[in-house]
């Protein structure tokens, strides 16, 4: 049974004018999710515009140079929710110079949209869009093939882009692709069942949305509770607790687990596991807790609790798929800030192995140097060990950024090989 409360993070992409801010408006229209006023000004403004209906995409085309441009620059987050489940939709933006906006948009999603213009059928764009997905570990890809009314609603053409992107993704690490034929622009397939395309059994885009299973896209097997404060309430009825407050990244923590602390190694029992007034038997990710242990132990933010017979690698060394976020760019061996769940290091880029040419896909050895939008594997080296899992293993633990300490930027963000 799906769980009402449920939130399913969706990412859009897909190349330019493939129609992306239109598909979205459409979900939030037939969905009935848009406030009266919200309506209001996006008539107003597409009457200004000359158009004659309501120009769907402005719900989700904020930025004003958007508007005037008609295309998608930043991340655009909005939220909408149906009686089956909650959604939070990250609209990414088409063009290659605006990689590294699909990379953050798209970090925590639990499926991406990708459209593809019917009569184009799967371009560079597409490949690169699914690239990312794949390399993001986006467990759900829904292949959206857009603007079947531009060809005649056609079975045919449908199944042509199908083969095309079979082709291409079977070199991809994604396991669950869907296909469905839509029309953002008439609605058909989006919220409802299209009467022009009696051919397709399958079902609309919402439909799917709200039925696809996440529940087991959580890491369960590896449990992992990164400690971010101490609790020491001091009052009359909490007078010797000791509570290590965090969120469980993954993993199942039960009352009387042994636990081992890292990195100092030390073992213990979990004496009860709280949250505000009630105690629980067990708690599970994404919650957030307080744990007491049986034994007094020297624990601090940016350790981390994990069970004893399950333990992910403290490392000093490690690999990392980097995505160069800033307008400089990279300096190796130059010292940055590197968190990793609650703990935050010095670290260094030792070494770049090689870039992702983002046209080709392909490896490139050559060219070492890191610019915005770039994609590329780097060795980096930390003062201290963090406890780090591959991020194909577990996304929250297996995932950085760094930081440049003279700005506090964020100048890139990392998967853990």
């Amino acid at each position: 049974m799906l769980d009402n409360n449920q939130l399913l993070r969706f990412t859009t992409a897909g190349s330019v004018d493939d129609g992306k801010s239109t598909l979205i408006g459409r979900l939030l229209y037939d969905s009935k999710s848009i406030f009266e006023d919200q309506l209001q000004a996006i008539e107003n403004t597409s009457k200004k515009k000359g158009h004659d209906g309501v120009d769907l995409a402005l719900f989700t085309d904020g930025l004003k140079d958007e508007r005037e441009q008609g295309i998608t620059i930043d991340v655009a987050y909005r939220y909408f929710t149906t009686p089956k489940r909650k959604f939070i939709i990250a609209d990414t933006p088409g063009h290659i110079q605006y990689t590294r906006n699909m990379v953050t948009g798209a970090s925590t999603a639990n499926a991406a949209i990708i459209l593809v213009d019917a009569r184009h059928g799967v371009i560079e764009q597409t490949k690169r869009h699914s690239f990312i997905a794949s390399l993001l570990q986006i467990p759900h890809v829904i292949v959206c093939v857009n603007k079947m009314d531009l060809v005649d609603y056609s079975e045919e053409a449908y199944n042509k882009v199908i083969n095309q992107f079979e082709e291409f993704s079977s070199k991809l690490l994604v396991h669950d692709i869907r296909f469905i034929p839509i029309s953002a622009l008439d609605g058909d397939n989006v919220v409802n069942r299209s009467k022009n395309m009696d051919w397709y059994q399958g079902a609309p885009l919402l439909h799917t949305l709200e039925t696809m299973h996440i529940s087991s896209d959580i890491n369960k097997v590896d449990a992992r509770f990164p400690v971010q404060t101490v609790l020491r309430p001091q009052n009359d009825t909490h007078r010797d607790y000791r509570g290590y407050a965090g969120r469980v990244a993954s993993g199942i923590f039960r009352v009387g687990d042994e636990i081992t602390v890292m990195p100092s190694g030390f073992t213990s029992i979990i004496k009860s596991i709280d949250v505000y007034e009630a105690s629980l038997d067990e708690a599970y990710a994404p919650m957030s807790i307080s744990m007491t242990l049986e034994d007094d132990i020297d624990i601090s933010r940016g350790d981390m609790i994990v069970r004893s017979n399950n333990k992910p690698e403290a490392n000093q060394d490690i690999e990392v798929m980097l995505c160069w976020l800033d307008d400089n760019p990279a300096k190796l061996r130059a010292k940055y800030s590197i968190r990793h769940t609650s703990n935050e290091q010095k670290a260094m880029i030792k070494e770049v192995i090689y870039k992702i040419d983002i046209e080709s896909l392909g490896r490139n050895t050559e060219d070492k140097d890191l610019n915005m939008n770039d994609i590329s594997k780097v060795k980096i080296r930390t003062t201290k060990p963090l406890m780090v899992d591959s991020y194909r293993e577990n996304r929250t633990t297996g995932s950085i950024i760094l930081v440049d300490d003279t700005t506090n930027e964020t100048v890139a963000a990392g998967m853990i090989v």
